[in-house]
């Protein structure tokens, strides 16, 4: 499982609205994602329990040009340029992909 570029991004949102229109913004995004990306292999937000303010991507693309395609994408920089109104906080983790079982 030597090929596929990942990452794990944790969001935190300002508050309980932030989290809403965050969320909804989401939601528009991975319409683009869905329509445009083949080389978008997984694109999962998630909200960890105990943590309402708190999301979590997971990402993972089938090389770095595939996330290069993903962040040039019309919907991806959109997200980019609106997302900052909701957070008070971004952490981004690459990853480069060892062993396990998945869609590689």
């Amino acid at each position: 499982m030597s090929e596929g570029y990942g990452l794990v991004v944790r969001f935190t949102l300002r508050d309980e609205r932030a989290a809403t229109a965050f969320d909804d913004l989401c939601v528009r995004t991975l319409e683009g994602i869905r329509e445009r990306e083949s080389g978008t292999l997984t694109y999962v937000s998630h909200i960890p329990v105990d943590e309402p303010l708190v999301r979590v991507f997971y990402e993972l693309y089938a090389d770095r040009a595939a996330f290069e395609t993903h962040e040039a994408q019309p919907h991806t920089r959109h997200f980019l340029a609106e997302r900052e109104q909701y957070l008070t906080d971004v952490e981004v983790m690459f990853l480069h992909a060892v062993a396990g079982k998945g869609a590689l």
